[in-house]
């Protein structure tokens, strides 16, 4: 099974989260569903260049990473996830979708109302229970 490593962030505006919508995929699992924004790790990035770089190209947007979150490691039905979640911060919601077909800003007891990729929900949860 292919495996796949990348990033995310957690990012925070005041109390509020980002959450990004998949545009339509083949893969019916991901296919319009909510994520947090990240990417692909490329050979000789660390994590946060990498995050750093995603969020830049996906959203046009500069954030401060404050911490790790969570890592988790998710099967798809064609391959295997591993995705590094930062917890991060901007001081402003201006972006700009480049590969993403809508965005939220939600505080975090609303996250469970949008439809998750799989592989995002224990984050989702893990906030969720941090409160």
């Amino acid at each position: 099974m292919k495996k796949i490593e990348v990033v995310a962030g957690v990012i925070f505006c005041k109390d509020e989260v980002l959450c990004v919508q998949r545009p339509k995929n083949k893969f019916h699992y991901i296919s319009e569903k909510f994520e947090f924004p990240g990417g692909k790790i490329e050979e000789g990035e660390i994590k946060e260049e990498a995050l750093h770089r995603e969020l830049l190209e996906e959203l046009n947007l500069s954030t401060k990473i404050e911490s790790f979150f969570l890592t988790i490691i998710h099967e798809y039905p064609d391959f295997e996830l591993t995705m590094h979640s930062f917890i991060c911060e901007v001081d402003s919601k201006e972006l700009t979708l480049h590969e993403h077909i809508d965005k939220k800003w939600l505080r975090i007891y609303e996250l469970s109302s949008l439809d998750w990729a799989a592989a995002d929900i224990p984050i989702v949860n893990k906030l969720i229970s941090n409160g």
